[in-house]
């Protein structure tokens, strides 16, 4: 319990039912491996998404009123996404706070991204519940950036993170870089990488380093698929 106590401290929020912040921070592997029937965090995590989404929302639509909606969606895209989330838990060290099972703690679940933003919006959800909305935009509220144009702009120079955002939203479908080539003499190489949609290339691209060609192909892939900056 000193532990939820800490982390309530370090989120500025203290709950009426910490059985809600237990939960939040119950990953399912700590869950599985209980002696007691605890529940884990994705009912949570799926509530939560649904309150971060319209936070975010009413934030960007009140505060960009001559954005189009094509645009509001790609900001709120950048400001919701698993990069985004985990960054936004590591302000708050969420990874500290989350209860894993052994398996999991071993293989370093504490700083996998996935695993902290989906503590992290079950937070949300386990405040929205405990407190109300208010308590849970303003949560939320602290860690939109300043200048959110900016952030969105350096956001979308990573092709590789807007093509996975994209592709994540069919479950069934798997994003994939594969090295085709490397020419020139070992202090001057060109890598050529391909990306493939379920193993169909999509896009390649050729740089100088593996990962400026992984940024290239997916830059294509996106052009492709008729995506516009």
């Amino acid at each position: 319990m000193d532990k939820l106590s800490e982390f309530e401290n370090v989120i500025g929020y203290h709950f009426k039912n910490r059985d809600l912040l237990f939960e939040a921070l119950s990953h399912s592997s700590f869950a599985n491996e209980s002696k007691h029937r605890y529940r884990s965090n994705e009912r949570l995590e799926f509530l939560g998404d649904s309150v971060l989404s319209i936070v975010v929302s009413d934030y960007i639509f009140e505060n960009y009123t001559d954005i189009p909606e094509g645009e509001l969606t790609k900001i709120r895209a950048t400001l919701v996404c698993e990069k985004a989330l985990n960054e936004f838990g590591g302000v708050i060290r969420l990874g500290e706070f989350i209860m894993l099972g052994k398996g999991e703690e071993l293989a370093g679940g504490r700083s996998r991204p996935s695993i902290v933003a989906d503590a992290f919006e079950a937070v949300i959800a386990a405040i929205y519940l405990d407190g109300g909305l208010e308590p849970a935009r303003k949560h939320i509220l602290r860690f939109m950036p300043e200048d959110v144009l900016g952030a969105v702009s350096k956001a979308y120079d990573d092709y590789k993170t807007v093509l996975q955002e994209i592709v994540q939203k069919n479950p069934e479908e798997r994003v994939e870089y594969r090295l085709a080539s490397t020419s020139g003499p070992d202090h001057n190489k060109t890598f050529t990488v391909e990306v493939l949609l379920n193993s169909n290339v999509i896009g390649k691209g050729s740089a100088h380093s593996k990962k400026s060609a992984e940024q290239l192909a997916a830059k294509e892939a996106l052009r492709l698929m008729g995506w516009k900056k």
